[in-house]
């Protein structure tokens, strides 16, 4: 039995190219459609917020787009990441099953982030732009941002979703140390906050409520672009080289995935693994892989949601996206899993399961902290409290295997350390955490103000 634990490439192997999806598509997305006229948007529309390279990345159907050198060099700090196989892992689970994870904690602010925020911080500093404000969840994006805006001068602006601000008061520290300036959302510096806390004083927040404060920023100054650290194809794009790196691997090896796992909120992270992987599904070189995407219950976008147009943000002010959607005024209750608390996912991912390409499922808090310390003391890392969610399906998907006899090949995608999750982590050790069902009632009442489409 082969017990090597752990795979890389070399420096040198690392991608020179990006993947976009877009080129292999069996059907092409949906379009984007202006919220004032419901007509496709065009360039014009974008070019107030993003650079535009990013608006061509955007809408781009080549296969492979190339990485710059700058990227390249900024990315040799962490990356090529290494690929594990979790022995320790499978044994206690006694499982025949094989399991792969791929770790993208090793990045300066610990998570898969920086893979596009360093992109993104680098063709805004060649269209001279100065300043860029984004929203965050957990704290990952925004830290990702603001480590990437250190190396490229620009002024990092973050607004975070207030309940991930009171629980994870390091990130912001994190943000401060590269740079940036963090402000809890809602906050009373935009238009969008004052609404929210005139509404609710107490207001936990929201990513849509602070898409819509970082977006409405970025609108009134000239010298300032919005950024996005998920949902949108470019993203997606730059996340690609995970899955890149990961495939060369596993074909080093001698190995290719039965079951492809992980979590999704906006969907970047997971998106980036398997875009690479589903191409062979799409062409029919792999036609039984599984892709399951891991949502929290709490917000179960994917799994409840239906597939309908719908703003990215609480606000309104971001052009109308096609995706599964719990409706843009829905409020997630206060989980720990901060990043995947969206009321959206990436139109790619979407269209991708409403083609039957890849699957969905929903996981419960508690169960995916079991999952989490069955890890860390098995393979040793203390993840994410968002990463728990892919590991309790990697651990149900082989006890399985199990129960059959077959010897599947699972790959996890890993994205990121907790070091900053200990609040979370002492939560649930101590019996504090509970479980969230979002009640239908409440997600019925924020579809009916869907927007309408025609």
């Amino acid at each position: 039995m082969n017990k090597k634990t752990k795979f890389i490439l070399d420096e040198e192997d690392m991608p020179r190219y990006w993947y976009n999806i877009q080129a292999d598509l069996p059907k092409p997305l949906p379009p984007v459609l202006h919220p004032g006229t419901g007509n496709p948007i065009g360039p014009q529309d974008l070019a107030p917020l993003f650079p535009m390279e990013l608006i061509k990345q955007e809408v781009s159907t080549e296969r492979y787009i190339e990485i710059p050198d700058e990227v390249r060099d900024v990315y040799r700090l962490w990356r090529p990441t290494t690929l594990f196989r979790a022995h320790r892992l499978e044994k206690a689970l006694d499982t025949p099953a094989k399991i792969y994870y791929k770790y993208e904690g090793t990045s300066p602010p610990g998570s898969h982030k920086p893979n596009t925020a360093v992109a993104q911080a680098y063709y805004n500093k060649m269209e001279g732009i100065k300043r860029i404000t984004t929203e965050t969840g957990a704290g990952q994006w925004g830290s990702a941002l603001s480590f990437a805006g250190s190396f490229f001068g620009i002024e990092i602006k973050v607004y975070m979703v207030r309940i991930s601000y009171d629980q994870k008061p390091y990130r912001r520290v994190m943000m401060e140390a590269w740079g940036g300036k963090c402000i809890p959302s809602p906050s009373p510096e935009t238009q969008a906050g004052r609404n929210m806390l005139a509404k609710d004083p107490d207001s936990p927040g929201s990513l849509g409520l602070a898409i819509s404060e970082a977006v409405e920023d970025a609108v009134s100054r000239d010298d300032t672009h919005y950024s996005l650290g998920s949902v949108l194809n470019h993203v997606l794009l730059h996340q690609s080289i995970i899955g890149l790196e990961t495939k060369a691997l596993m074909e080093k090896i001698g190995v290719y995935p039965d079951i492809i796992v992980g979590c999704v909120g906006g969907g970047s992270n997971f998106a980036g693994m398997y875009l690479p992987f589903v191409k062979d599904k799409i062409d029919g070189t792999k036609p039984n892989l599984r892709i399951i995407n891991v949502e929290p219950a709490s917000c179960p976008t994917l799994t409840k949601g239906p597939y309908a147009y719908d703003f990215g943000d609480q606000a309104g002010l971001t052009p109308l996206m096609k995706m599964f959607t719990l409706g843009h005024n829905f409020m997630p209750p206060p989980i720990h899993a901060g990043g995947l608390r969206y009321h959206g996912m990436a139109p790619i991912i979407c269209h991708l399961l409403n083609l039957g390409l890849v699957e969905a499922r929903a996981e419960h808090q508690l169960g995916t902290f079991m999952a989490g310390i069955t890890f860390a003391r098995t393979e040793g890392i203390i993840s994410a409290p968002e990463t728990m969610h892919a590991i309790k399906v990697v651990i149900d998907e082989a006890l399985k295997c199990k129960e059959s006899g077959e010897a599947k090949t699972i790959l996890l995608a890993h994205s990121g350390h907790g070091h900053v999750d200990m609040a979370a982590y002492e939560a649930y050790l101590s019996g504090k955490l509970s479980d969230y069902e979002h009640p239908t009632g409440a997600i019925k009442e924020s579809l009916a103000q869907l927007p309408k489409v025609y």
